[in-house]
C-alpha cells in the first residue's frame, strides 16, 4: 500500500491536495485508488476490491474496533498519546477547575459554554425535572433489598419512557431536549433512590434549594426530617467527579447508545442500554477493583511483594494503563486532587498512603514505565466514594449520572447525522458450510 497527494478542480481553484491511498491487490493484481479524509478510508470503498463479479467485496476484521472510526463527533476530542481531554474543545482541567457539573453538561449538549441566562434556565429545568412519578418509586420499592443498585438504576430509566410516549418522536428535536432533561434531572434522583432502598431508609425527595450535587448528597444522606447541609468542599469534590466522568468518546456504554439509538429507540431505552453496558466490570466496575487491590494489599511493606507479583503475572495492577491513554490520565491528577479537598473533611482514607506508594513505584520502575502503566481515572475515585460512605456498588451509578449527558449528547448527535444508519456489523462466518437436516432417530 502506498499514500499519495493528488489536486483536483474541484477544489475551488485552490491548488490544495486531496491524500489518496493505492492499493494493489495481489490476487489479481488490479490496483485501487482509495480517497483519505480526516486520517481515514471508507471501509465500503474496499468492497470494489474483488476477485470476480459474484464476489461480495473486501472487509476489514476489526474485532472490538481497535482501530475503526464508527462516527464522526463533535463533542470529545481525545488524544491518548498526549494525554489530552477536551469537551467540545474546552480542557478538561479548566472545566475542572472553573466549571460546574450542570454547565458543562450544557456544554456537551449543545457546543457551547452557557450565557448567564442559559445556566440559570437550564438549572431550574434540571431542578423541576428531578421529581420523579409516584409509579417509578413502587418500582424501585418492589426490588428485594440486596438488588444491585445498577440493576435498579437500569429498569427505572427504561421503565419512563412508558411515562413518556411522545419520546418515540425521535424526529422532534424539541421532544427530544425535553427527554434529556427529565434523564439528566432524574438521574440523581434515581441513583439516590436505589442506595436509600438497599439501606431500608425512606426515600428522600429531592430540594429546590439546591444545585445538582448538593441535591444528590441530600437525597443520599438525609436522615429523618432534620436539615441535611453537606460540607461545600464535599458537594465540590462531587462535581468534579461527574465532569470527568461526562464523556470518554467512542467507548463502551456510549458506542452502545448510539448502536441502539441508531434503530430509532426511544432515548429512555438507549440510555438504559448505556447502563447495561457501564454495568460490566471491564467498563464501570474498575473503582471497585482498586479499592479490592488496596484492601488486599492492607500494608504498605505487603507493597514491594505485591508488586513483584504483578511482574511476575500473579498480581494485576488494577487502576494503571488505560486502551486510549498511553501516557498520564489528565482525569487521574484532578481526581488525586479532588481527593485532598474531601479527606479534609471525612480524614484521610487509610488505603491512600497505599495507593500513593503503588503510583510512586509504577512510575519509576522501568518495568512499568516502558508498558506506559500510568493511573487512570479510577485509581483515585474509588478512594473519594469510600471516604463519602457511598458503598462500592454504588460507584458505577455515580458513574453512569455523569455520563448521562455524555451519553445524550452523543445520541442527539447521531440522530441529526445524515451519514448515520441502523448499527449493523459484518462478520466473518467460521460455522459449518450446507449440509442436510437429519431427522431425530438417524443422529
Amino acid at each position: 500500500m502506498t499514500t499519495q497527494q493528488t489536486s483536483t478542480a474541484a477544489d475551488s481553484g485552490a491548488a490544495s491536495g486531496t491524500e489518496t491511498l493505492t492499493v494493489t491487490d495481489n490476487r489479481t493484481g488490479a490496483t485501487y485508488e482509495l480517497p483519505i479524509t480526516d486520517g481515514t478510508i471508507r471501509a465500503t470503498e474496499l468492497r470494489q476490491i474483488r476477485v470476480d463479479e459474484d464476489d461480495f467485496g473486501l472487509m476489514t476484521y476489526d474485532p472490538a474496533f481497535m482501530n475503526t472510526a464508527s462516527c464522526r463527533s463533535a463533542v470529545t476530542f481525545l488524544d491518548g498519546e498526549r494525554g489530552i481531554l477536551r469537551y467540545r474543545g474546552v480542557p478538561i482541567e479548566q472545566l475542572s477547575e472553573r466549571s460546574s457539573f450542570v454547565e458543562v453538561a450544557w456544554l456537551l449538549l449543545t457546543g457551547d459554554l452557557p450565557t448567564a441566562a442559559e445556566l440559570e434556565a437550564f438549572t431550574a429545568e434540571l431542578t423541576a425535572a428531578s421529581f420523579v412519578d409516584e409509579s417509578v418509586r413502587r418500582i424501585m420499592q418492589a426490588f428485594n433489598h440486596d438488588a444491585h443498585p445498577m440493576g435498579m438504576l437500569q429498569s427505572a430509566v427504561a421503565a419512563l419512557g412508558t411515562l413518556y410516549p411522545e419520546s418515540k418522536d425521535v424526529a422532534d428535536p424539541e421532544v427530544r431536549r425535553r427527554q434529556i432533561v427529565r434523564i439528566i434531572g432524574m438521574m440523581p434522583t434515581l441513583g439516590a433512590w436505589a442506595y436509600r432502598h438497599n439501606a431500608g431508609q425512606p426515600l428522600v425527595q429531592p430540594r429546590l434549594d439546591l444545585d445538582y450535587s448538593a441535591n444528590f448528597l441530600t437525597m443520599m444522606f438525609q436522615v429523618g426530617d432534620g436539615p441535611y447541609e453537606p460540607d461545600p468542599r464535599v458537594v465540590r469534590a462531587l462535581d468534579v467527579l461527574l465532569i470527568l466522568h461526562g464523556d470518554h468518546e467512542q467507548n463502551c456504554s456510549t458506542s452502545t447508545v448510539r448502536a441502539v439509538g441508531s434503530g430509532q429507540a426511544d432515548p429512555y431505552v438507549a440510555i438504559a442500554s448505556g447502563i447495561g453496558a457501564l454495568y460490566g466490570p471491564l467498563h464501570g466496575g474498575a473503582n471497585e477493583a482498586v479499592l479490592r487491590m488496596l484492601d488486599r494489599i492492607d500494608d504498605k511493606a505487603d507493597i514491594a511483594h505485591f508488586m513483584e507479583g504483578v511482574k511476575g503475572g500473579e498480581e494485576r495492577l488494577m487502576g494503571f494503563g488505560h486502551r486510549v491513554y498511553k501516557n498520564y490520565d489528565p482525569r487521574a491528577s484532578i481526581i488525586k486532587k479532588a481527593c485532598e479537598d474531601v479527606f479534609e473533611v471525612t480524614g484521610v482514607n487509610p488505603k491512600l498512603e497505599i495507593a500513593l506508594e503503588l503510583e510512586r513505584i509504577a512510575l519509576e520502575d522501568e518495568y512499568f514505565v516502558k508498558r506506559r502503566l500510568y493511573p487512570n481515572v479510577d485509581f483515585y475515585s474509588g478512594l473519594i466514594y469510600e471516604a463519602l460512605g457511598i458503598p462500592e456498588e454504588m460507584f458505577t451509578v455515580m458513574f453512569a449520572i455523569g455520563r448521562a449527558p455524555g451519553w445524550l449528547a452523543q445520541w442527539n448527535e447521531m440522530l441529526d447525522d445524515k451519514e448515520q444508519k441502523i448499527a449493523r456489523p459484518r462478520q466473518v462466518y467460521t460455522g459449518a458450510g450446507e449440509r442436510d437436516y437429519l431427522d431425530v432417530g438417524a443422529r
